[in-house]
């Protein structure tokens, strides 16, 4: 039996999950996330990469910056935009828990393809689900920055961490929020983390007056003091909120 040209619910949400787990400028039907994604649903790479495009139109974001997606989209497609663009933890786990349906699998084989030795009951489902929105804000944050460190510029991926603006403990509400994440390498995250290093409203790096007792140490001002008040990589989308930005400047950074 032909597949239904007309895409379901399930399919849609599942193209807005990896809408956000590409760099947009990246799509297209021969990108690999495109490809694994499309045969999952059983769709052709063509046809999701289309569907990402047709989020592209409905992207604030993307519009400001004078980025357009594809010019028609469904009805359906703004249904599930609304539904779940700002509601990220909802997203996040409904949507891998649709994945790993369409694979007839359940959630846990999928989480970075590991098999993990979870304990059961709630104290399982609730770890489960923490790994798959840790994973999703993951993927979120490195496609938004193009997988480079918004510091460096580093780009291997191995190396990378989307670090959280606001601590996972200290804002509950904005755990997946992608304007809650910065995409730097793990030196510097462990730095941002510890407050040895910030990042200003205005997207400029400040770097805390802790390390000058350090500056004999070559790898200091290499790694630090000469990126202080300069500005960072911005992303292509999910621009890092002021608001957070300022909380941790005032709050965390060693001044």
């Amino acid at each position: 039996m032909a597949k239904s040209n007309n895409w379901t619910k399930k399919e849609t949400i599942v193209a807005f999950n990896v809408y956000c787990k590409i760099p947009f400028k990246s799509s297209s039907k021969t990108n690999p996330t495109i490809i694994k994604y499309a045969n999952i649903i059983g769709r052709s790479p063509s046809a999701l990469n289309m569907k990402v495009g047709n989020f592209g139109r409905l992207d604030p974001e993307l519009k400001k910056q004078g980025i357009v997606g594809l010019g028609n989209g469904s009805k359906l497609d703004e249904i599930v935009w609304n539904e779940f663009h700002g509601n990220w933890e909802k997203l996040a786990y409904e949507s891998e828990l649709l994945i790993a349906e369409f694979q007839n699998k359940k959630v846990e084989e999928i989480i970075d393809n590991e098999v993990f030795d979870f304990p059961l009951g709630t104290e399982r489902e609730t770890i489960i689900k923490q790994r798959v929105n840790q994973n999703f804000f993951r993927s979120t944050i490195l496609s938004s920055y193009n997988l480079k460190c918004c510091i460096t510029g580093l780009s291997i991926s191995e190396f990378l961490v989307a670090s959280h603006i606001k601590p996972w403990k200290a804002d509950e509400l904005n755990r997946l929020n992608p304007h809650n994440g910065l995409c730097l390498n793990s030196i510097h995250d462990k730095a941002f983390d510890k407050g040895f290093i910030t990042v200003t409203p205005d997207y400029k790096i400040k770097v805390s007056k802790y390390l000058d007792e350090y500056r004999k140490d070559q790898a200091v001002p290499d790694f630090f003091l000469k990126y202080d008040n300069q500005s960072i990589i911005l992303p292509d989308r999910f621009l890092p909120s002021k608001d957070f930005l300022d909380w941790h400047y005032t709050t965390l950074f060693k001044k």
